[in-house]
């Protein structure tokens, strides 16, 4: 495990670990020579935008966790709001264009297109199944930064 792992790992705060999800995926864009522009105010759907090529793109930062079944993390594709008369979750069809995932567990930054996901979550292997399927798996290396980054700089969603 990384440094950078077990620092996240200590971070108790959940407010804490989103903060410092998005510090890391704005740092893997930036050290990647991509503009990153940052909301004023805190009501946006999305929480950066990032200049590729000329283009804008809307993007919700994500901390992924383990998931369930061994070798996969997963993360929400909605957001969740307290509110007094209880949770109001929305989902970012329309609002957003990519998700930027961090994901401790392994120390990788996905981009995922927000067409690519469900609507409550999305899981992502980074082992082989021990069932031995192979179906129907969002496989790691296809959401990877590096690989997502060519793709949008030659097919532009805006």
């Amino acid at each position: 495990m990384s440094n950078r792992c077990e620092r996240f790992a200590s971070l108790e705060e959940p407010q804490k670990r989103g903060q410092a999800a998005e510090a890391i995926v704005k740092s893997e864009l930036v050290s990647r020579g991509i503009s990153v522009l940052t909301p004023d105010y805190d009501n946006e759907p999305y929480d950066i935008v990032a200049e590729i090529d000329d283009s804008f793109y809307r993007i919700q930062i994500k901390t992924a966790f383990e998931a369930t079944t061994n070798g996969a993390v997963r993360f929400r594709t909605r957001s969740t709001r307290t509110k007094s008369s209880g949770y109001e979750r929305e989902g970012y069809g329309g609002s957003i264009d990519l998700f930027a995932v961090y994901a401790p567990t392994c120390d990788e930054t996905y981009l995922i297109p927000i067409e690519e996901t469900a609507k409550t979550q999305m899981t992502i292997r980074y082992e082989r199944p021990k069932n031995g399927n192979v179906k129907n798996i969002n496989w790691h290396e296809n959401y990877l930064l590096d690989e997502v980054l060519p793709s949008l700089s030659s097919n532009p969603t805006t």
